[in-house]
């Protein structure tokens, strides 16, 4: 007899923030989703109640365009009832010259530049609306091992057995995504020469709601605010340096890492004590060839995966989300087929460019701020400086920080 097959509209596998979001888009529109993952299902954490305990090490800076959004699916009030630090500032200076660059929300003209949030604290707001919606089921602790063709569009077929179908299924299972792998979708990679140190940090001053970042000459080093128990006293760090110096970095002691951490933001923050472990991770550039096959779609890191140097990832994750979910709403009202190429393709057009050039924009700062050569340190220094003084060119550069590049589709507003 042959084993039962579960049907769905889409199937989406991966339970970050991306994949969430996307379940969360198409179920409010009444859509039949199942969302795999290979983890187990977010743990309901009252950080309120434990509220001094330290920070998770993965957060996000989510821009004022993916707060609408979560704010859209009902996500972002149960996100403020746990943990969220607005930042109102961003400060950039080269550790090498007196270059510096310095604005606000009140310059932009805009509340708030954006929120640091733990990535537990949105995956699970949006897993506790995914319970919500009746048309969306999820399945936890389950790995795909194929992905095949279906009278209906594709199948995959679970390592427990079960096999699900569906006219679409959307990949949003990370940068070394195994689905894209089971697809034969290639990417252009590019070693970054960096990796990242991750840890927390206790400051002896606050840091004031203001996002900081340090040109060194083995890469950027970013102080991000967090608050813990209504106090502006912790930072999430992220030290982009070479894999060796990251892995050194790692392997000292607290006190001793902590010495390093103050020396090299020249003691901007007073002293520093670190709370957590320090991880070290590899940063590789990503970008899928193809975003879209028959049946078959890329989101979020899974399609492309950038240097952290500007905090766009989650962000341009969810712009994919939002932009694929409008473009599926549209066609099933047609009654066109979900999976179809010439509605994949319309996402996969309206999205590859933003985020080609985001990766471009990355990796052009990645290399002129990672370059000792005099004139371009000197270069970097005056184009600080003059940025700094320019309002109209210090305008854009906001407007980029802030997402403005970027527009919520209509049907996510």
């Amino acid at each position: 007899m042959q084993d039962a097959v579960n049907q769905a509209e889409v199937l989406i596998v991966g339970g970050g923030i991306v994949g969430l979001g996307l379940a969360a888009l198409l179920g409010e529109a009444g859509v039949e989703v199942s969302l795999i993952d290979a983890g187990p299902a977010p743990a309901s954490t009252d950080l309120k109640s434990t509220a001094a305990q330290r920070p998770d090490l993965r957060v996000s800076a989510l821009n004022p365009i993916s707060q609408r959004l979560l704010q859209t699916l009902g996500a972002w009030s149960c996100m403020e009832t746990q943990r969220v630090t607005p930042y109102y500032a961003m400060q950039v200076w080269d550790s090498q010259g007196s270059g510096e660059i310095h604005f606000s929300a009140d310059q932009a003209g805009v509340p708030v530049l954006g929120h640091i949030v733990e990535n537990i604290v949105t995956q699970q707001a949006l897993a506790a609306r995914l319970e919500q919606l009746p048309t969306v089921t999820t399945h936890y602790s389950a790995k795909v091992v194929a992905l095949e063709e279906a009278p209906r569009g594709r199948r995959l077929r679970l390592e427990n057995g079960e096999q699900l179908d569906a006219p679409l299924v959307v990949a949003a299972d990370g940068a070394r995504s195994p689905l894209r792998d089971l697809a034969g979708i290639d990417v252009d990679s590019r070693d970054t020469g960096h990796a990242a140190l991750v840890t927390t940090v206790r400051v002896a001053r606050g840091h004031g709601g203001v996002a900081r970042q340090v040109f060194l000459s083995g890469g950027p080093l970013a102080f991000l605010p967090v608050d813990v128990a209504g106090r502006d006293d912790h930072c999430s760090i992220v030290w982009s340096t070479s894999p060796a110096d990251a892995e050194r970095l790692a392997s000292l002691t607290p006190t001793a890492l902590a010495g390093e951490l103050e020396q090299a933001f020249e003691v901007r923050l007073g002293a520093v004590e670190v709370v957590d472990r320090a991880v070290s991770l590899p940063l590789v550039q990503r970008h899928a060839k193809e975003y879209v096959r028959d049946g078959f779609a890329l989101i979020g890191d899974a399609a492309h995966s950038i240097h952290p140097l500007a905090g766009q990832g989650v962000n341009l994750g969810l712009m994919d989300a939002a932009v694929l979910a409008e473009e599926l709403l549209s066609a099933r009202t047609r009654g066109a087929r979900l999976g179809d190429p010439r509605i994949l393709n319309r996402y996969a057009r309206r999205r590859r460019g933003d985020n080609a050039g985001m990766l471009a924009l990355m990796d052009g700062f990645r290399l002129l701020f990672g370059s000792t050569h005099p004139a371009l340190v000197l270069a970097r220094n005056l184009g600080l400086g003059g940025v700094d003084r320019l309002t109209p060119l210090k305008r854009l550069l906001m407007h980029q920080a802030i997402g403005e590049r970027g527009r919520l589709p209509a049907s996510c507003s």
